[in-house]
């Protein structure tokens, strides 16, 4: 009787070990590397990403759309050897049903799943390939009481403290953290972009990425 309760307390501790591990990537890019870790309580997204990196579909893609202060986006298979003209972004990938958690937020950051705008996606489905990394900017009180959301105490502080982009709270849904390598995001941030046209917030240089599962 003694063997069997220690078998079963040591199965679960190996599921509980196991149920708390969370897996890890690396985005590469000439600027550094990005280490992000998934979360598993976004199931969908994290198995549909994690097969996404396994295929090799998110090297030579491009970080296509940047907008400084706020993210930057990629993701898009079409941007793989997209010429300088070309316009990048239209989401033609399968789509994942939202699981959107109220303990994530877009600080600093956070790894969300692009989606079609509202009025398209009153469902807020998210795209099955596209992604986007929050840099946004540290904010003050006065900012974050006029941002139209009730937002916890903690996760004023990092908005405060840190930064983030607190407007999309609850829109989007966040599954993964960098967790090393912020300072790529803001080099990323940083590249000058085209102004307008079907190029507009492109870099007029491409920063292009590798993705692998390192954990």
């Amino acid at each position: 009787m003694r063997k069997l309760t220690l078998i079963i307390v040591l199965q679960v501790i190996v599921f509980c070990v196991f149920a708390q591990s969370k897996t890890k990537v690396q985005i590469s890019t000439e600027f550094g590397d990005m280490i992000i870790e998934l979360h598993n309580d976004t199931p969908l997204h994290r198995d549909n990403f994690i097969k996404n990196v396994s295929n090799g579909w998110y090297d030579g893609t491009l970080f296509h759309r940047v907008l400084p202060y706020f993210m930057v986006q990629g993701g898009d298979p079409n941007s793989i050897g997209a010429t300088a003209d070309q316009s990048l972004g239209v989401d033609r990938c399968t789509k994942i049903p939202a699981e959107i958690r109220p303990h994530y937020f877009h600080k600093k950051g956070a790894l969300a799943a692009a989606r079609l705008p509202d009025n398209m996606n009153p469902e807020k489905v998210s795209s099955g390939c596209q992604f986007f990394i929050v840099q946004g900017y540290k904010h003050s009180v006065a900012q974050l009481d006029g941002a139209g959301k009730v937002i916890p105490p903690k996760h004023r502080a990092w908005y405060k403290a840190v930064g983030g982009y607190p407007f999309l709270d609850g829109d989007y849904t966040i599954f993964g953290q960098v967790i090393e390598g912020l300072e790529v995001l803001d080099l990323i941030s940083a590249m000058p972009t085209h102004k307008n046209g079907g190029i507009k917030d492109r870099p007029t240089e491409d920063v292009s990425m590798t993705i692998k599962i390192i954990k």
